[in-house]
């Protein structure tokens, strides 16, 4: 398909220290009927790691703190996304600047009618483009010739930057993020990057790629940032590792492919109690992977008297 390797997530309990105040006010939990639910958007793969469409609800299991949990929302269709693409600008990229923004274009041309997206650089500064969160594809295509490039590689604050863009957008949110780099000028930490993800309940997808660049001194080879692995992991998105042999297109193809493939299940959560807890999806058919995001912040038990009108109290 083009990119070298894919790497498959297996879903294991996350062990995040996430603060729980922080988490109630921002997540944005689903709601049926008035009732609260834990929503997962899933991405199903077999032994060849092609999309497996076409399952139905008995298919799946889902476990909270490793408690099976009954599914009360299952659906099979494409639910819009709000995407930001963030693309590594830094000095390092230069030589591949118009593969990897050719590769962009191929996820952008993919958005749906429904979807919005704003498109991001990053090197020793961060801009996202344009102001608000558009549909129009071919607005989107035309900002990619007019990203800067620069230095530093600041991955940490360009995925702070693309979270912090999402954080008033309600539904599906996205962060695609490409770099060929480790961190080095961030401000933000990876943790943080995990947290506020976690939290608010972002999706991260990942391109790490391995480049040669002159540094002015020598050649050097890149390697793409440790963390951009665990982020996808985390958040149920999934992680891709290219090398300069490697088209770019396929994968942000992929990327886009994924996002309009994905089942969405939901349980009500029964220990309405505020704390991080630990997900797990299976599959009946063990020649099949599932990838989704492994905690939630539970929502707290809401109480008669918190619930009250004023007058009532």
């Amino acid at each position: 398909m083009g990119f070298r390797h894919f790497i498959p997530v297996v879903l294991t309990a996350g062990i995040l220290l996430v603060s729980s105040n922080h988490a109630r006010t921002q997540q944005q939990p689903m709601f049926r009927s008035g009732t609260e639910l834990v929503d997962l958007f899933v991405t199903v793969t077999n032994d060849d790691g092609r999309l497996v469409p076409n399952l139905t609800r008995e298919d799946f299991e889902v476990y909270d703190d490793n408690e099976l949990q009954e599914l009360v929302v299952f659906e099979n269709s494409v639910r819009p996304i709000t995407v930001v693409v963030m693309l590594d600008t830094s000095a390092s990229m230069e030589l591949n600047r118009g593969r990897l923004m050719a590769g962009a274009e191929q996820f952008l041309i993919r958005m749906l009618p429904d979807d919005r997206g704003k498109v991001g650089s990053f090197n020793d500064k961060v801009e996202i483009e344009p102001l608000t969160f558009t549909g129009d594809r071919d607005a989107l295509i035309s900002w990619l010739p007019n990203l800067d490039f620069g230095n530093s590689t600041r991955v940490y604050d360009a995925a702070s930057a693309s979270l912090d863009a999402l954080s008033d957008i309600v539904g599906r949110r996205v962060v695609l993020l490409f770099t060929d780099g480790d961190d080095t000028d961030s401000n933000a930490s990876s943790n943080d990057i995990l947290n506020q993800a976690i939290a608010e309940e972002v999706m991260i997808y990942s391109i790490g790629f391995e480049s040669n660049y002159f540094n002015g001194a020598r050649y050097v080879r890149t390697r793409p940032d440790r963390n951009l692995r665990r982020f996808a992991e985390e958040t149920g998105g999934g992680y891709f590792e290219l090398t300069e042999a490697d088209e770019l297109g396929p994968t942000f193809t992929r990327v886009a492919q994924e996002l309009h493939s994905q089942y969405v299940i939901g349980f009500t959560p029964s220990e309405p109690d505020g704390k991080l807890h630990n997900l797990e999806v299976r599959l009946k058919n063990a020649r099949m992977t599932a990838r989704a995001r492994r905690s939630y912040i539970a929502p707290l038990a809401s109480s008669p008297e918190r619930d009250a009108p004023p007058d009532a109290r």
